[in-house]
């Protein structure tokens, strides 16, 4: 196991998604039970599935500046960026430590592949884009890293990670190296993965898309509802007063099939288990635990099992997607900021649309939510291929609490 890492506070959070832009709204929506999941309307030909589309996307205002990041991936960024004064909050940083000392670490599964589909379907008579998506920083993996790291005028390392659906998760685990070894002082951390062709209609082709809103661990689940969101975070080693602070994390890959986890969750068991051991905390600590929970079969029931076994009855637990939908590269970050919104109002959500939950669930998992003093919390995100992650965060440092 390893030894326990030095907290970092979070200086600044923020999510826009489905449900809700920003902390507050994201706040209400999760007390008031009110997910944002509606009937696909996206793309020329839409799947009968349910999914969790962030509105005015297309409409709102892109500076001027970013002409040659146009693309509805940055689009999302960008107002990400502005909710909860965040961009403000990170130019602070750089004039505390210079621009050269605050990195960029930012998580994504499919980046701008949307404007790569787009352009394929308006090819013009020679084969080739169309003039206004000849933009070649737009088609690459690396397109919302490049994009945000101008927005914010940042010069630190600038790192794309893409693990799947734990892509954004990977992210603080990333910073929190970067720091250590000292490469930055400050680094903003997040994702960003919009809805796309290539994203919809290829989880329907491994069955996994629901026609109806998705239900975490229901015996009756039927497959994930897919959406968009975007998510930020600036760690620090110290912070302003009242800021929660990112204590620990977990990574495995157990690599047993391209899609399913390990049988045993032997991936997801020691992802949790390192997390709390780099934050010096027992499994007994956590009062609330944000599962990965996308209503798929296998994922669901192995996720349910190992929590049952590792965390006594009082732990609350529960999958938030019914709210914003499975947001692939960006989970882990919204998940993230909804675990640490716990920590600031005490409502730990419940797992909405679950009526009957499946028989390896224990007493952990709740339908409804639950009010009570949150002082340290668990985000989980396992990505295809078992790539795993689990963060740790708390209202106080554990030697202060």
């Amino acid at each position: 196991m390893p030894q326990p890492m030095r907290a970092l506070s979070v200086s600044a959070h923020t999510a826009t998604c489905a449900a809700a832009a920003g902390r507050a709204a994201l706040a209400a929506a999760l007390a008031a039970r009110a997910g944002g999941l509606r009937f696909n309307d996206f793309g020329p030909d839409p799947l009968p599935t349910w999914i969790g589309r962030v509105p005015g996307v297309e409409d709102a205002a892109f500076p001027e500046a970013f002409a040659n990041w146009e693309c509805r991936n940055n689009r999302l960024a960008w107002l990400g960026l502005v909710a909860d004064g965040f961009a403000d909050a990170v130019t602070a940083a750089r004039a505390r430590y210079g621009a050269a000392r605050v990195a960029l670490v930012l998580g994504t599964s499919t980046s701008s592949i949307g404007a790569s589909e787009e352009a394929y379907r308006r090819l013009d008579a020679d084969g080739r884009y169309p003039e206004d998506l000849r933009r070649p920083i737009v088609h690459t993996p690396h397109s919302l890293g490049d994009f945000v790291q101008f927005a914010l005028g940042l010069e630190g390392p600038c790192v794309t990670v893409a693990t799947a659906c734990s892509s954004s998760a990977k992210v603080f685990a990333q910073a929190e190296r970067l720091m250590r070894i000292g490469l930055a002082d400050a680094v903003v951390v997040g994702g960003v993965d919009t809805l796309c062709g290539s994203v919809l209609f290829g989880f329907n082709s491994l069955e996994l898309v629901s026609p109806e809103p998705c239900r975490p661990f229901d015996v009756e689940r039927q497959g994930l509802s897919l959406g968009e969101a975007a998510g930020f975070a600036l760690l620090e080693r110290e912070g302003p007063a009242g800021a929660p602070w990112f204590l620990g994390y977990g990574e495995s890959s157990d690599a047993h099939h391209m899609s399913s986890p390990h049988p045993e969750g032997l991936g997801a068991r020691l992802a949790m288990s390192e997390a709390l051991a780099r934050a010096g905390l027992e499994a007994s600590a956590i009062d609330y635990i944000n599962l990965h929970g996308t209503a798929s079969q296998k994922n669901d029931e192995i996720e349910a099992a190992a929590v049952r076994d590792l965390f006594p009855a009082r732990t609350v637990a529960s999958s938030t997607k019914a709210w914003t939908g499975h947001t692939l590269g960006a989970a882990g970050i919204v998940e993230a900021v909804i675990a640490l919104t716990t920590l600031e109002t005490g409502v730990m959500p419940g797992t909405l649309n679950a009526q009957v939950l499946d028989p390896a669930c224990g007493p952990q998992i709740r339908i409804d939510n639950v009010t009570g003093d949150v002082r340290f919390v668990l985000s989980n995100s396992f990505g295809f291929g078992g790539n795993n992650c689990t963060l740790l965060f708390g209202r106080d440092r554990p030697e202060a609490a």
